[in-house]
Protein backbone atom coordinates (compact mmCIF):
# COMPACT_ATOMS: atom_id res chain seq x y z
CA UNK A 1 0.00 0.00 0.00
CA UNK A 2 1.24 3.47 -1.54
CA UNK A 3 2.23 5.90 2.20
CA UNK A 4 -1.01 7.96 -0.30
CA UNK A 5 -3.38 5.27 -0.22
CA UNK A 6 -5.39 6.22 2.81
CA UNK A 7 -5.54 9.97 4.34
CA UNK A 8 -7.18 11.88 6.90
CA UNK A 9 -10.69 14.04 6.51
CA UNK A 10 -8.60 16.47 8.85
CA UNK A 11 -5.49 17.49 7.25
CA UNK A 12 -2.24 18.72 9.31
CA UNK A 13 -0.19 21.53 8.40
CA UNK A 14 2.88 20.03 5.42
CA UNK A 15 6.12 22.38 6.12
CA UNK A 16 9.92 21.85 6.71
CA UNK A 17 10.21 22.81 10.26
CA UNK A 18 14.23 22.81 10.07
CA UNK A 19 14.74 26.49 9.71
CA UNK A 20 11.95 27.56 11.72
CA UNK A 21 12.26 29.81 15.02
CA UNK A 22 10.21 29.15 18.00
CA UNK A 23 10.34 31.48 20.42
CA UNK A 24 9.87 30.02 23.91
CA UNK A 25 8.55 32.97 26.55
CA UNK A 26 8.41 32.53 30.00
CA UNK A 27 4.78 31.99 31.04
CA UNK A 28 3.24 32.15 34.16
CA UNK A 29 2.24 29.15 36.57
CA UNK A 30 -0.56 27.68 35.02
CA UNK A 31 -3.96 27.40 36.99
CA UNK A 32 -3.90 25.87 40.55
CA UNK A 33 -4.23 22.06 40.81
CA UNK A 34 -7.61 21.59 42.50
CA UNK A 35 -6.43 18.60 44.73
CA UNK A 36 -3.61 18.36 47.15
CA UNK A 37 -0.37 16.10 46.72
CA UNK A 38 -0.57 12.85 48.52
CA UNK A 39 2.87 13.16 49.71
CA UNK A 40 4.08 9.57 48.44
CA UNK A 41 7.11 8.58 47.92
CA UNK A 42 7.87 7.97 44.32
CA UNK A 43 9.97 4.44 45.07
CA UNK A 44 9.79 2.13 42.13
CA UNK A 45 9.74 -1.68 43.01
CA UNK A 46 12.53 -3.05 44.50
CA UNK A 47 12.92 -5.02 40.81
CA UNK A 48 12.93 -2.79 38.67
CA UNK A 49 15.70 -0.19 37.20
CA UNK A 50 15.80 3.43 37.41
CA UNK A 51 13.98 5.09 34.35
CA UNK A 52 15.83 6.34 31.73
CA UNK A 53 15.46 10.17 32.33
CA UNK A 54 15.32 9.99 35.68
CA UNK A 55 17.39 12.83 38.03
CA UNK A 56 20.62 11.54 38.46
CA UNK A 57 20.54 9.23 35.45
CA UNK A 58 23.48 9.56 32.76
CA UNK A 59 22.36 9.99 29.29
CA UNK A 60 23.59 7.86 26.65
CA UNK A 61 24.22 8.86 22.77
CA UNK A 62 22.73 7.04 19.53
CA UNK A 63 24.56 5.23 16.72
CA UNK A 64 23.35 5.11 13.76
CA UNK A 65 21.77 7.47 11.11
CA UNK A 66 20.97 11.00 13.24
CA UNK A 67 17.68 13.17 12.04
CA UNK A 68 17.84 16.73 11.43
CA UNK A 69 21.60 17.31 11.92
CA UNK A 70 22.45 15.92 15.47
CA UNK A 71 25.59 14.31 15.86
CA UNK A 72 26.31 10.92 16.47
CA UNK A 73 28.45 8.92 18.89
CA UNK A 74 29.29 5.46 20.13
CA UNK A 75 26.68 4.01 22.36
CA UNK A 76 28.21 1.22 24.52
CA UNK A 77 26.13 -2.16 24.03
CA UNK A 78 26.22 -5.13 25.88
CA UNK A 79 27.06 -8.80 24.03
CA UNK A 80 23.55 -10.90 22.79
CA UNK A 81 21.94 -12.34 25.58
CA UNK A 82 23.70 -9.89 28.42
CA UNK A 83 21.42 -7.07 27.13
CA UNK A 84 18.95 -5.97 30.03
CA UNK A 85 15.50 -7.27 29.84
CA UNK A 86 12.67 -4.80 29.08
CA UNK A 87 9.68 -3.91 30.94
CA UNK A 88 6.67 -4.11 29.29
CA UNK A 89 3.43 -2.53 30.02
CA UNK A 90 -0.27 -2.28 28.42
CA UNK A 91 -2.24 1.15 28.18
CA UNK A 92 -5.54 1.86 29.48
CA UNK A 93 -6.83 3.13 26.63
CA UNK A 94 -7.12 0.12 25.12
CA UNK A 95 -9.11 -1.46 28.30
CA UNK A 96 -11.65 1.56 28.22
CA UNK A 97 -14.15 -0.93 29.09
CA UNK A 98 -12.75 -2.33 31.56
CA UNK A 99 -12.99 -0.82 35.84
CA UNK A 100 -9.66 0.23 36.06
CA UNK A 101 -9.29 -1.76 38.91
CA UNK A 102 -10.07 -4.93 37.29
CA UNK A 103 -7.68 -3.39 34.44
CA UNK A 104 -4.91 -3.58 36.79
CA UNK A 105 -5.23 -6.58 38.08
CA UNK A 106 -5.93 -8.64 34.65
CA UNK A 107 -1.80 -6.78 33.52
CA UNK A 108 -0.52 -8.27 36.62
CA UNK A 109 -2.20 -11.49 36.05
CA UNK A 110 -0.57 -11.46 32.77
CA UNK A 111 2.56 -10.75 34.14
CA UNK A 112 3.09 -7.13 33.05
CA UNK A 113 5.34 -4.99 34.42
CA UNK A 114 3.49 -2.08 34.74
CA UNK A 115 0.77 0.18 32.60
CA UNK A 116 0.40 3.43 30.63
CA UNK A 117 -2.48 4.92 32.27
CA UNK A 118 -4.27 7.62 30.45
CA UNK A 119 -6.34 10.20 32.71
CA UNK A 120 -9.96 9.52 31.40
CA UNK A 121 -13.46 10.03 32.90
CA UNK A 122 -13.31 6.32 33.25
CA UNK A 123 -9.94 5.94 34.30
CA UNK A 124 -8.20 7.90 37.13
CA UNK A 125 -10.63 11.25 36.01
CA UNK A 126 -8.10 14.28 36.15
CA UNK A 127 -11.62 16.82 36.59
CA UNK A 128 -12.40 14.61 39.67
CA UNK A 129 -12.41 17.12 42.60
CA UNK A 130 -11.73 14.05 44.83
CA UNK A 131 -8.67 13.45 42.50
CA UNK A 132 -6.33 13.44 45.26
CA UNK A 133 -8.16 10.47 47.27
CA UNK A 134 -8.57 8.73 44.28
CA UNK A 135 -4.96 9.53 43.21
CA UNK A 136 -3.66 7.60 46.45
CA UNK A 137 -6.05 4.69 46.09
CA UNK A 138 -4.70 3.87 42.76
CA UNK A 139 -0.74 4.32 44.11
CA UNK A 140 -1.86 1.99 46.79
CA UNK A 141 -3.05 -0.86 44.08
CA UNK A 142 0.21 -0.34 41.99
CA UNK A 143 2.29 -1.13 44.70
CA UNK A 144 0.09 -4.14 45.88
CA UNK A 145 0.27 -5.64 42.05
CA UNK A 146 4.00 -4.87 41.42
CA UNK A 147 3.31 -2.51 38.36
CA UNK A 148 5.33 0.23 37.27
CA UNK A 149 3.19 3.32 36.08
CA UNK A 150 3.47 6.66 33.53
CA UNK A 151 0.48 8.76 33.00
CA UNK A 152 -0.76 9.08 29.52
CA UNK A 153 -2.77 12.46 28.22
CA UNK A 154 -3.97 11.19 25.16
CA UNK A 155 -7.84 11.10 26.50
CA UNK A 156 -10.21 11.75 23.83
CA UNK A 157 -13.22 13.80 25.27
CA UNK A 158 -11.39 14.72 28.59
CA UNK A 159 -11.74 18.33 28.48
CA UNK A 160 -14.67 18.87 25.79
CA UNK A 161 -17.21 16.50 24.79
CA UNK A 162 -17.28 17.49 21.22
CA UNK A 163 -13.74 17.98 20.30
CA UNK A 164 -11.76 14.72 19.93
CA UNK A 165 -8.44 16.01 21.96
CA UNK A 166 -9.46 19.77 22.20
CA UNK A 167 -8.40 22.18 23.50
CA UNK A 168 -5.11 21.41 22.15
CA UNK A 169 -1.88 23.11 23.47
CA UNK A 170 -1.83 25.21 19.73
CA UNK A 171 -5.88 26.49 20.03
CA UNK A 172 -6.14 30.01 19.00
CA UNK A 173 -8.49 31.24 22.19
CA UNK A 174 -5.59 31.07 25.07
CA UNK A 175 -7.83 30.49 27.78
CA UNK A 176 -8.85 27.05 25.76
CA UNK A 177 -4.72 26.62 25.59
CA UNK A 178 -5.06 27.54 29.26
CA UNK A 179 -7.16 24.34 29.97
CA UNK A 180 -5.03 21.55 28.63
CA UNK A 181 -2.18 23.20 29.90
CA UNK A 182 -3.92 22.65 34.01
CA UNK A 183 -4.27 19.40 32.57
CA UNK A 184 -1.02 18.45 31.97
CA UNK A 185 0.27 20.32 35.09
CA UNK A 186 -2.73 17.73 37.13
CA UNK A 187 -0.79 14.95 34.68
CA UNK A 188 2.34 15.77 36.32
CA UNK A 189 1.15 15.84 39.95
CA UNK A 190 -0.82 12.46 39.75
CA UNK A 191 2.71 11.48 38.25
CA UNK A 192 4.67 12.42 41.45
CA UNK A 193 2.12 10.66 43.80
CA UNK A 194 1.83 7.57 41.63
CA UNK A 195 5.83 7.27 41.06
CA UNK A 196 5.49 7.17 37.55
CA UNK A 197 8.54 7.38 35.22
CA UNK A 198 7.08 9.65 32.85
CA UNK A 199 4.54 12.31 32.22
CA UNK A 200 3.21 12.12 27.65
CA UNK A 201 1.79 14.39 26.22
CA UNK A 202 1.76 15.60 22.40
CA UNK A 203 1.30 19.02 20.81
CA UNK A 204 -2.04 18.78 18.59
CA UNK A 205 -2.92 19.79 15.45
CA UNK A 206 -2.54 22.89 13.74
CA UNK A 207 -5.67 25.38 13.73
CA UNK A 208 -7.55 26.39 10.29
CA UNK A 209 -5.92 29.43 10.19
CA UNK A 210 -2.75 29.42 12.18
CA UNK A 211 0.36 29.78 10.39
CA UNK A 212 2.91 27.48 11.60
CA UNK A 213 5.61 29.72 13.07
CA UNK A 214 2.30 31.14 14.96
CA UNK A 215 1.71 27.24 16.16
CA UNK A 216 5.36 26.62 17.36
CA UNK A 217 5.06 29.62 19.65
CA UNK A 218 1.81 28.91 21.45
CA UNK A 219 3.08 25.24 21.95
CA UNK A 220 6.67 26.71 23.59
CA UNK A 221 4.14 29.19 25.20
CA UNK A 222 1.65 26.52 26.70
CA UNK A 223 4.09 24.08 27.72
CA UNK A 224 6.63 26.16 29.61
CA UNK A 225 4.49 26.06 32.68
CA UNK A 226 4.01 22.10 32.27
CA UNK A 227 7.96 21.95 32.06
CA UNK A 228 8.55 23.80 35.03
CA UNK A 229 6.06 21.81 37.24
CA UNK A 230 7.85 18.48 35.59
CA UNK A 231 11.17 19.80 36.81
CA UNK A 232 9.80 20.65 40.19
CA UNK A 233 8.50 17.27 40.70
CA UNK A 234 11.29 14.92 39.01
CA UNK A 235 8.93 13.63 36.34
CA UNK A 236 9.94 13.60 32.82
CA UNK A 237 7.44 15.42 29.94
CA UNK A 238 7.74 13.16 27.40
CA UNK A 239 6.03 14.81 24.39
CA UNK A 240 4.90 12.38 21.21
CA UNK A 241 5.48 13.19 17.65
CA UNK A 242 2.06 12.15 16.47
CA UNK A 243 1.61 12.01 12.87
CA UNK A 244 -0.64 14.89 11.70
CA UNK A 245 0.36 17.30 13.98
CA UNK A 246 2.41 19.85 14.31
CA UNK A 247 5.37 17.72 16.13
CA UNK A 248 4.71 14.95 13.73
CA UNK A 249 8.27 13.42 13.58
CA UNK A 250 12.04 12.80 15.20
CA UNK A 251 13.12 16.00 13.25
CA UNK A 252 10.41 18.03 14.37
CA UNK A 253 11.26 16.80 18.37
CA UNK A 254 14.78 17.80 17.79
CA UNK A 255 13.81 21.09 16.49
CA UNK A 256 11.63 21.89 19.56
CA UNK A 257 13.96 20.33 21.88
CA UNK A 258 16.68 22.74 20.68
CA UNK A 259 14.12 25.81 20.05
CA UNK A 260 13.63 25.56 23.84
CA UNK A 261 17.30 25.32 24.93
CA UNK A 262 16.62 21.66 25.95
CA UNK A 263 14.92 21.60 29.21
CA UNK A 264 16.08 18.77 31.28
CA UNK A 265 12.67 17.70 32.17
CA UNK A 266 12.14 17.43 28.08
CA UNK A 267 11.83 14.33 26.59
CA UNK A 268 10.83 12.02 23.92
CA UNK A 269 7.71 9.51 23.66
CA UNK A 270 8.97 7.43 21.03
CA UNK A 271 5.76 5.48 19.24
CA UNK A 272 7.36 2.19 17.36
CA UNK A 273 4.56 2.34 14.97
CA UNK A 274 4.88 6.08 14.24
CA UNK A 275 8.13 5.21 12.96
CA UNK A 276 7.12 2.68 10.51
CA UNK A 277 4.33 4.92 9.58
CA UNK A 278 6.26 7.77 8.70
CA UNK A 279 10.31 8.47 9.76
CA UNK A 280 12.62 7.59 7.01
CA UNK A 281 14.50 5.61 8.97
CA UNK A 282 13.44 2.12 10.14
CA UNK A 283 12.21 1.47 13.53
CA UNK A 284 15.34 0.17 14.56
CA UNK A 285 17.35 2.81 13.53
CA UNK A 286 14.99 5.35 15.25
CA UNK A 287 15.62 4.08 18.50
CA UNK A 288 18.99 4.14 17.96
CA UNK A 289 18.86 7.66 17.27
CA UNK A 290 15.93 8.81 19.99
CA UNK A 291 18.47 7.17 22.90
CA UNK A 292 19.70 10.07 24.79
CA UNK A 293 15.60 11.59 24.83
CA UNK A 294 13.85 8.56 25.40
CA UNK A 295 11.52 8.94 28.54
CA UNK A 296 8.87 6.96 27.00
CA UNK A 297 7.95 4.24 24.46
CA UNK A 298 4.78 3.27 23.07
CA UNK A 299 4.57 -0.04 20.55
CA UNK A 300 2.60 -1.65 18.24
CA UNK A 301 1.98 -2.96 14.83
CA UNK A 302 1.75 -0.62 11.54
CA UNK A 303 1.72 -0.49 8.08
CA UNK A 304 4.01 2.21 5.62
CA UNK A 305 2.14 5.42 5.27
CA UNK A 306 -1.22 4.66 7.62
CA UNK A 307 -1.54 5.63 10.49
CA UNK A 308 -3.38 2.35 12.05
CA UNK A 309 -2.07 1.02 15.16
CA UNK A 310 -2.41 -2.46 14.31
CA UNK A 311 -2.16 -5.52 16.93
CA UNK A 312 1.31 -7.66 16.70
CA UNK A 313 1.85 -9.54 13.34
CA UNK A 314 -1.07 -7.58 11.67
CA UNK A 315 1.66 -4.89 10.47
CA UNK A 316 5.21 -4.58 8.94
CA UNK A 317 7.38 -4.37 11.19
CA UNK A 318 10.07 -6.49 12.54
CA UNK A 319 10.03 -6.44 16.45
CA UNK A 320 13.24 -8.28 17.69
CA UNK A 321 15.80 -5.89 15.88
CA UNK A 322 13.70 -2.84 17.44
CA UNK A 323 13.58 -4.74 20.85
CA UNK A 324 16.81 -5.42 20.42
CA UNK A 325 17.88 -2.04 20.11
CA UNK A 326 15.74 -0.29 22.84
CA UNK A 327 17.72 -2.49 25.35
CA UNK A 328 21.05 -1.88 24.03
CA UNK A 329 20.08 2.39 24.48
CA UNK A 330 19.86 1.12 28.23
CA UNK A 331 16.19 2.15 28.36
CA UNK A 332 14.53 1.03 31.35
CA UNK A 333 11.40 2.89 31.34
CA UNK A 334 8.33 0.98 30.15
CA UNK A 335 7.50 0.05 26.67
CA UNK A 336 3.40 0.08 26.67
CA UNK A 337 1.37 -1.57 23.88
CA UNK A 338 -0.75 1.24 22.45
CA UNK A 339 -3.77 -0.32 20.98
CA UNK A 340 -6.99 2.35 21.98
CA UNK A 341 -9.14 1.05 18.76
CA UNK A 342 -9.24 -2.56 20.46
CA UNK A 343 -10.60 -1.91 23.67
CA UNK A 344 -13.78 -3.97 22.93
CA UNK A 345 -11.21 -7.34 22.90
CA UNK A 346 -8.87 -5.52 24.99
CA UNK A 347 -8.69 -8.24 27.79
CA UNK A 348 -7.44 -11.32 24.63
CA UNK A 349 -5.10 -8.46 23.13
CA UNK A 350 -3.53 -7.83 26.34
CA UNK A 351 -3.19 -11.52 27.06
CA UNK A 352 -1.55 -12.24 23.39
CA UNK A 353 0.90 -9.18 23.18
CA UNK A 354 2.63 -10.13 26.33
CA UNK A 355 3.91 -13.34 24.89
CA UNK A 356 4.47 -11.86 21.16
CA UNK A 357 6.55 -9.04 22.78
CA UNK A 358 8.69 -11.34 24.99
CA UNK A 359 9.36 -14.03 22.14
CA UNK A 360 10.96 -11.29 20.18
CA UNK A 361 12.83 -9.98 22.54
CA UNK A 362 14.15 -13.83 23.11
CA UNK A 363 15.05 -13.83 19.62
CA UNK A 364 16.30 -10.47 19.52
CA UNK A 365 18.89 -11.73 22.28
CA UNK A 366 20.35 -15.10 20.90
CA UNK A 367 20.91 -13.28 17.21
CA UNK A 368 24.24 -12.91 15.99
CA UNK A 369 26.36 -9.89 16.90
CA UNK A 370 26.31 -6.97 14.60
CA UNK A 371 24.26 -3.94 13.73
CA UNK A 372 20.87 -4.06 12.61
CA UNK A 373 20.67 -3.15 8.26
CA UNK A 374 20.19 0.88 8.56
CA UNK A 375 18.13 1.62 5.25
CA UNK A 376 16.15 4.73 4.45
CA UNK A 377 12.47 4.59 3.84
CA UNK A 378 10.68 6.73 1.70
CA UNK A 379 8.99 8.93 3.55
CA UNK A 380 5.27 10.13 2.96
CA UNK A 381 4.90 13.99 3.08
CA UNK A 382 5.70 15.96 6.44
CA UNK A 383 3.28 15.47 9.26
CA UNK A 384 0.85 13.05 7.14
CA UNK A 385 -2.05 12.66 8.66
CA UNK A 386 -3.99 9.76 10.36
CA UNK A 387 -6.11 7.44 8.92
CA UNK A 388 -9.21 8.95 11.38
CA UNK A 389 -10.53 12.45 11.72
CA UNK A 390 -8.96 14.73 13.85
CA UNK A 391 -5.33 13.65 13.02
CA UNK A 392 -5.01 10.65 15.00
CA UNK A 393 -5.96 6.83 15.04
CA UNK A 394 -6.49 6.95 18.83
Amino acid sequence: MSPEARTSESSGAEASHATRAVSPTSSPQGASLSSEPTARAAAPPASTHRPQGARGTARTAPTGPQPDGVTATATPTAPPGTLPSLRFGYGTNGLADLRLDDALSLLADLGYDGVGLTLDHMHLDPLAPDLAARTRRVAQRLDALGLGVTVETGARYVLDPRRKHGPSLLDPDPDDRDRRTDLLARAVRVAADLGAHAVHCFSGIVPEGTDTDTAWKRLAESLAPVLDAAASAGIPLAVEPEPGHLLATLADFHHFRRALGDPEPLGLTLDIGHCQCLEPLSPADCVRAAGPWLRHVQIEDMRRGVHEHLPFGEGEIDFPPVLAALAATGYQGLTVVELPRHSHAGPHYAAHSLPFLRHAERTAATAPPGPAEAFQQTAPPHGAPSTAPEGSSR
